[in-house]
């Protein structure tokens, strides 16, 4: 039960069903994640940490990058349940849609992020 009490928790936060949204298009650093939500790094990366403790995301180093993706292959079916909840949730939510629209122009930003995005 424990686990579905960290599962529940972790989306019962606006941020973070936002980045779950994001995360469904494709895989981000937190600066994409940034810019996609348009929030702070404290914020993008607490919620981040907060998704992968809770068991919904995975970490891919590349170089000094952390990629954060939705951990599809490590998921059980009812995370997974939780997940496709999520996205028929949001496809038709005016704020998930300009954070998709944000993400399609969204960036790694350089060397100045390189040391945010890899913690």
């Amino acid at each position: 039960m424990e686990d579905v009490v960290k599962a529940l928790k972790a989306l019962s936060d606006e941020t973070r069903l936002r980045i779950l949204n994001v995360l469904l298009e494709r895989e981000c650093c937190v600066c994409e994640v940034m810019q996609a939500l348009d929030i702070s790094q404290t914020r993008a990366s607490r919620n981040l940490g907060i998704l992968h403790d809770a068991g919904f995301l995975q970490v891919r180093k590349e170089g000094l990058w952390a990629l954060y993706s939705i951990d599809r292959d490590g998921l059980t079916e009812y995370y997974a349940s939780l997940v496709l909840a999520v996205e028929q949730s949001l496809a038709g939510d005016r704020e998930a849609a300009r954070d998709r629209k944000r993400l399609r122009t969204a960036r790694r930003v350089g060397p100045g992020c390189v040391k945010r995005c890899s913690q």
